[in-house]
């Protein structure tokens, strides 16, 4: 895969007192994600066994509006071919894999809007925080008529089960704090942004004063008895070469409502 670099500080990471904490910073654009976004992500997620001084990753976004808002709709002007589709998604599942199969324990502290790829990081976490204005949901029906892959589906499904997640893509809504807290999505609601920061901290912190061994075991266990997915290059190339999805990106950028045809 081609590699994209980050234009000036969109994706903070720093590490003090064994907490490494990273911040999606594009709040002028709801934090939505390039793919250099991702691929940093990744990247951090996939050294983070290898120091020993960490003990622990805070994943949150800047500014009031959101956690993250998705993928920045303008990656995909660029695709022309299935094999772009194919390559996005492959891209989107490795980060989330990395993530999910970090070293050390994550916590995602959510304010805001956390949407798309912004919901798939979130439910990749250990842990999550979320404020009372945080909301959650997949719109893909709404907006661009892509769809989410099999792997993504099966995270979210082992999170939430699979008939509440059909209708949140089936209804294309968003989830408020109180109902994704119910779903467990959200391990704990705070007041507001400062408290999020505080309750964050001071849980990174207990996290990390615990033994490391016991929360790696218990986290790869978890993952290994979840159910493997075959290859679902067909679906994906059904949505993202559609006459729908063109429509889709159109209307979004153009912001209009998009016209449908199941085409």
């Amino acid at each position: 895969m081609n590699t994209y670099p980050i234009p000036g500080a969109e994706l903070l990471y720093e590490i003090s007192d064994g907490i490494g904490r990273i911040t999606f910073n594009r709040p002028e654009a709801r934090n939505s994600l390039t793919f250099g976004m991702y691929e940093r992500l990744a990247e951090i997620c996939a050294g983070a066994g290898k120091d020993p001084s960490l003990k622990v990753l805070v994943l949150t976004g800047a500014g009031d509006k959101a956690f993250a808002s998705g993928t920045d709709i303008n990656q995909f002007r660029a695709f022309k071919t299935p094999q772009d589709a194919i390559n996005y998604e492959a891209r989107i599942d490795h980060v989330l894999g990395t993530l999910e199969q970090c070293q050390v324990p994550t916590i995602a502290a959510i304010n805001g809007v956390c949407a798309g790829g912004g919901s798939g990081i979130a439910a990749c976490c250990d842990l999550r925080i979320g404020t009372k204005t945080a909301k959650f949901g997949f719109p893909i029906a709404r907006t661009l008529g892509n769809c989410l892959s099999m792997a993504n589906l099966t995270r979210l499904s082992a999170l939430i089960g699979a008939a509440r997640l059909k209708e949140i893509i089936f209804t294309a809504r968003m989830m408020e704090a109180a109902e994704a807290a119910g779903l467990g999505l959200l391990n704990e609601v705070v007041e507001d942004r400062a408290a999020l920061d505080r309750r964050t901290d001071e849980l990174a912190r207990l996290v990390a004063s615990l033994a490391p061994l016991t929360l790696r075991s218990t986290k790869q266990a978890l993952l290994r008895i979840r159910p493997k997915v075959d290859e679902d290059e067909e679906l994906i190339q059904m949505c993202y070469q559609s006459r729908d999805f063109r429509e889709g990106l159109d209307a979004f950028l153009g912001k209009r409502q998009p016209q449908w045809t199941g085409e």
